[in-house]
């Protein structure tokens, strides 16, 4: 059975409680399809702010799908669960072809990020069919090398802002595509835990010293799969931070809700 946001229920609070990773803020929500050039059709779910005007577009690429990576990768699950309320941004998740999850599966098969081009570009195509202002690709390990091979060329790179990239392994993406970012001018955030599996903080910066114009972070004690509150919320911290003018403040985005809630 396929998840509909629209069973979530809000639920008011006599006090402030703390933001946990299960809580569920206030949000227009609704699950939407696209078709890419090659015919699949892509699902996943628009989290839009329940008012005002949007202050950011995020389009996340997820993980490795046959490693478990979906639309719903927590770190992805709690920007729709938070970022629309507390700071205004639009999330756009979906799943690449072939991959499952509660909201439902897209078709066709795992191409190992050669097919899944026309998913970037036809996420994006959605995004800009949809009027969503200030586009940005987030993409997170696998969804990185989809974020780096294919955002930085036509037709997704007049589309977009720039990217932000969490754990990055620069498997799929070579030199190559690094140099196209280089030459985009586009904006670059790359996020490297300490303790990453795959790319650490050092080599991390030896490699992107080819984008000149690439920002990148590494976090102390973090690891590829971002595990705990603290890292999740730094996470969206550095997101907000780069992609809407207002930030996500000197403290970071609120850990605390005093409106309705709902348990994811």
């Amino acid at each position: 059975m396929t998840f509909d946001p629209a069973t979530l229920v809000f639920v008011p609070q006599d006090a402030p409680s703390e933001i946990r990773a299960s809580t569920v803020l206030p949000a227009r929500r609704e699950n939407v399809e696209f078709t890419t050039e090659d015919g699949k059709v892509l699902v996943g779910e628009l989290a839009l702010p329940e008012s005002g005007d949007v202050a950011a577009t995020l389009i996340m690429l997820h993980p490795l799908p046959t490693h478990g990576g979906f639309m719903d990768s927590h770190v992805y699950r709690k920007a729709s669960y938070r970022l629309p309320a507390l700071a205004g941004v639009a999330v756009l998740r979906f799943n690449t072809r072939g991959t499952e999850s509660p909201r439902g599966t897209s078709e066709g098969r795992f191409e190992e990020g050669i097919g899944e081009r026309y998913d970037v570009e036809a996420a994006v195509r959605f995004a800009v069919d949809r009027g969503l202002p200030n586009r940005w690709l987030v993409g997170w390990s696998f969804g990185t090398e989809l974020a780096l091979m294919y955002g930085a060329v036509e037709p997704v790179v007049s589309q977009v802002e720039g990217a932000v990239l969490l754990s990055p392994p620069l498997h799929r993406a070579t030199d190559v595509h690094l140099k196209e970012w280089a030459a985009s001018g586009k904006p670059l955030t790359v996020l490297v835990p300490e303790h990453d599996d795959y790319l650490q903080p050092a080599e991390a910066a030896a490699r992107f010293s080819l984008v000149p114009q690439a920002r990148l972070v590494g976090v102390d004690g973090a690891k590829h799969l971002w595990v705990g509150e603290k890292y999740a919320a730094r996470v969206l911290d550095e997101i907000v931070d780069d992609v809407t003018e207002a930030g996500a403040g000197v403290d970071g985005l609120p850990r605390v809700w005093a409106g309705p809630v709902a348990n994811g």
